[in-house]
């Protein structure tokens, strides 16, 4: 029996683990994929908002806030790569001035610090690419870059070196209340062998999928709408084209397409904004992809299109009351949810971790675990070091000489690191998300292979277990003659 049980290993399930984690109790993480950050989590606009479009005085607008004041002390903690650049929104002559004084004043009653508006002037010694048609901004220092990944594994792996069982490739089927908590029914994905859970608390952080859990247990249904958001991401040689991330003014669908460097140094640029039937649908469309171009060269002019090296998608969980959910269902005791987690769910992601932990531990009369680890140590990245210190790593380790992705300069040793740490890679995906082996140029053409080698020697595992990102997406399915 567990006493808490997150389904969903996205930001918000491994915030609200990390911080469960700092309470005496029995904890786990279940959920479908095969590794940690593999919904929403990875497919967003990794960006720290500073919180001024949300209604003042919804969980989104005070969550956000917080967990935006929260960014500098984790990353010190967690190792978490994060740079507050500032954002704009921009006005063009044809918009409404007012409206992003209005925007500015939802900020403030947010509680966001230092907004102003900024005149043309000014506003090109910061961005000298902003459009023609820009007459003004809205400026938000506070505003931030960060990388999904490592936000949400550091997360993660803080958890699991603080106790917090993981169970990865295991889908939840059905749940029902039971006399002293919950009964999770699930099926293993790779095996299709079943297993059921007992928890005193469920937390519910499944995503798009969250509706579908509450209600097998609740009579006061959600539903939540998967909203896609496609995705440019060009090369490093754009990267400086904007030193802000540059929104547009909002509307009902969400905050426009933005234009954002990232904080390993590319340009991003998205999303666009559909609301599909499919829970599972992160494909992207040549019209989607299309319309990315046209609509962010009405903030940023000269975006050089030609440098983009990959395209994605990624869902957002709408719920219809346009709000997150978090809280117990009024009918169904210790199920706790966290559900609605769209935009700005990134950065309301530590705040979210607070509050649910604190709804756990007070619904189960939790005490603080004294032996709590504060500290996570990402991957050591030898380009960090001196030349002197590189040499020496090297001398020691040689596999810290071996560069296997040359797009991003990673080695041999980030690689072996990606794969023995806690809730190490077990997959091409899983290598690079912690590492960003095969995320460069030739997005992955020369580096693949040698990871697979890689993989099956230090894991160790078959070639042909090895996986793109879980089950059904095997490389190796066959020989072309015997050995």
């Amino acid at each position: 029996m567990y006493d808490v049980a997150i389904i969903g290993a996205g930001v918000t399930g491994s915030a609200i683990a990390r911080e469960l984690s700092k309470y005496h109790a029995r904890i786990c993480v279940i959920d479908r994929e095969e590794d940690v950050c593999c919904g929403t989590s990875k497919a967003n606009s990794a960006i720290i908002h500073a919180g001024f479009d949300a209604e003042p005085g919804s969980l989104k607008a005070k969550l956000n806030v917080r967990g935006n004041a929260m960014m500098d002390a984790l990353a010190g903690e967690l190792d978490i790569p994060f740079t507050r650049t500032g954002s704009l929104v921009v006005c063009t002559a044809s918009q409404n001035r007012a409206d992003l004084e209005a925007l500015m004043e939802k900020g403030r009653k947010n509680g966001v610090p230092d907004l102003r508006i900024l005149e043309r002037d000014e506003l090109l010694t910061l961005e000298p690419n902003i459009s023609d048609d820009v007459v003004c901004a809205l400026f938000a220092p506070t505003g931030g870059i960060v990388c999904p990944f490592h936000m949400t594994m550091a997360f993660a792996e803080n958890a699991c070196t603080n106790g917090v069982s993981f169970f990865l490739n295991t889908k939840v089927d059905h749940i029902e209340k039971s006399e002293d908590g919950y009964r999770i029914d699930t099926t293993h994905t790779d095996s299709g062998k079943t297993e059921t859970f007992a928890a005193k608390v469920i937390v519910n952080a499944a995503g798009v999928y969250a509706d579908v859990l509450n209600n097998m247990v609740s009579a006061h249904k959600l539903h939540i709408t998967a909203r896609k958001g496609e995705y440019c991401l060009l090369d490093k040689d754009a990267g400086t084209h904007v030193s802000h991330t540059i929104f547009q003014l909002p509307s009902k669908m969400g905050k426009g397409v933005l234009v954002t460097p990232t904080i390993h140094g590319n340009l991003l640029i998205g999303p666009t904004a559909v609301d599909v039937e499919n829970k599972d649908a992160v494909n992207t469309t040549q019209a989607g992809l299309d319309s990315l171009g046209r609509t962010a060269s009405l903030s940023v002019k000269n975006i050089p299109m030609r440098q983009v090296i990959t395209s994605f998608a990624g869902l957002r969980a709408h719920e219809e009351g346009g709000d997150f959910v978090i809280g117990e269902a009024a009918d169904a005791p210790g199920f706790i949810n966290a559900a609605g987690i769209e935009s700005p769910g990134l950065s309301s992601a530590p705040a979210i971790g607070e509050m649910v932990a604190q709804l756990a531990a007070e619904f189960l009369g939790l005490s603080a675990n004294p032996d709590f680890i504060p500290h996570r140590k990402g991957i050591l990245r030898p380009e960090t070091l001196s030349m002197e210190e590189r040499n020496r790593l090297i001398a020691e380790h040689p596999e810290y000489g071996n560069i296997i992705c040359r797009c991003e300069m990673i080695t041999e040793g980030e690689i072996m690191d990606a794969i023995h740490r806690p809730l190490g890679a077990r997959s091409l995906d899983g290598v690079k998300r912690r590492t960003r082996a095969g995320m460069g140029r030739c997005q992955s053409g020369f580096c693949s292979p040698r990871t697979m080698e890689i993989l099956e020697r230090e894991v160790p595992m078959q070639m042909f277990d090895i996986t793109k990102n879980g089950v059904g997406s095997n490389l190796v399915v066959g020989l072309n003659k015997e050995l």
